[in-house]
């Protein structure tokens, strides 16, 4: 039998135990009659207590990273015979520890990213390996705290320069909650004969391009990159793309998409070119099924941009 599992991150006093414990008081979550086994794996200011969530409601903890094992987490969930689990993560450790160590029937329904709003800015800029490592799995994430000096722009862009899929909502310091309705338009036009891709907006591009290529399927684009040859690839193909940041130096990766057609140019790897060609949903050995192929139309060496590296920001 699959356990569903609710995962709430975020940092140290962001407010995560309050939010559970409002969850587990909501009938709509909470019904009474499943069992319930709450995982914490820090110690805050705010306390869970057990008369307070029921007799449905167990709780354990990880004090220590290295103790997060599949073994243990099984041996918690079995012990409390819970049906349900609803994990309160440390911001300091890294997610892909958690998700290694996920036993196979554990299955997370909902990741949610719980943030301060007086002091988020200030992690990003000092840890923002971590705050990226939240934000790029998380479904929903809630600022709470707000005020009317909040500046919801920068907190929306905070999440939408690492996720355009997660839900945003914030919540005042009267526990009134609205959803974010920031418009996010993208900083090209995606309906243009030819949607031109300026060097600093490749990353943008290259990430909706990947989540909803629906959208670009059958569409010209335009847009400049590094060659990359790749001995699987056909005669005339190539990888085209650039090297992209997501939040800092260690994370930098190629990132491109596999292009046919050179016209009269010789190309290496590591060249730079301006590519025009249009896109579809094509079978290539690179990507081991199917993906984005650019039939080129058009070809020619390039400069490289003021900045090599794309980023989001």
């Amino acid at each position: 039998m699959d356990i569903p599992v609710y995962l709430f991150t975020g940092f140290l006093e962001a407010g995560k135990t309050k939010f559970i414990i409002e969850t587990m008081q909501d009938e709509n979550f909470n019904d009474k009659k499943k069992k319930y086994l709450i995982l914490r794996c820090e110690d805050g200011e705010e306390e869970y207590d057990p008369a307070e969530l029921g007799d449905n409601v167990s709780l354990a903890s990880f004090d220590d990273e290295q103790d997060l094992t599949t073994d243990r987490l099984l041996a918690r969930q079995k012990q409390a015979k819970a049906d349900i689990v609803v994990v309160e993560y440390n911001g300091m450790w890294q997610l892909d520890k958690f998700y290694n160590a996920l036993p196979e029937n554990f299955m997370v329904y909902q990741e949610i990213f719980i943030a301060d709003s007086t002091t988020i800015l200030s992690y990003n800029a000092n840890m923002r390996q971590l705050v990226v490592d939240k934000l790029t799995s998380a479904e929903m994430v809630v600022f709470n705290r707000t005020t009317e000096k909040t500046d919801k722009n920068e907190l929306h862009k905070l999440v939408r320069t690492i996720s355009r899929k997660a839900n945003i909502c914030y919540e005042d310091t009267a526990g009134e909650i609205t959803f974010d309705d920031i418009e996010d338009p993208l900083p090209f036009d995606i309906n243009a004969p030819v949607i031109e891709i300026k060097d600093e907006d490749f990353a943008l591009f290259y990430r909706d391009m990947s989540e909803e290529f629906e959208k670009y399927d059958g569409k010209t684009v335009r847009f400049k990159g590094i060659v990359a040859l790749d001995a699987s690839l056909p005669k005339g193909q190539y990888a085209i793309g650039r090297h992209i940041m997501t939040c800092c130096e260690a994370d930098i990766a190629y990132r491109g998409v596999v292009a046919k057609g050179m016209g009269s140019l010789t190309l290496k790897t590591r060249d730079w070119v301006t590519v025009e060609g249009k896109l579809a949903t094509e079978y290539s050995k690179l990507y081991r099924g199917k993906g984005p192929v650019l039939t080129v139309t058009k070809i020619e060496r390039a400069e490289k941009p003021t900045q090599e590296v794309a980023t989001f920001y």
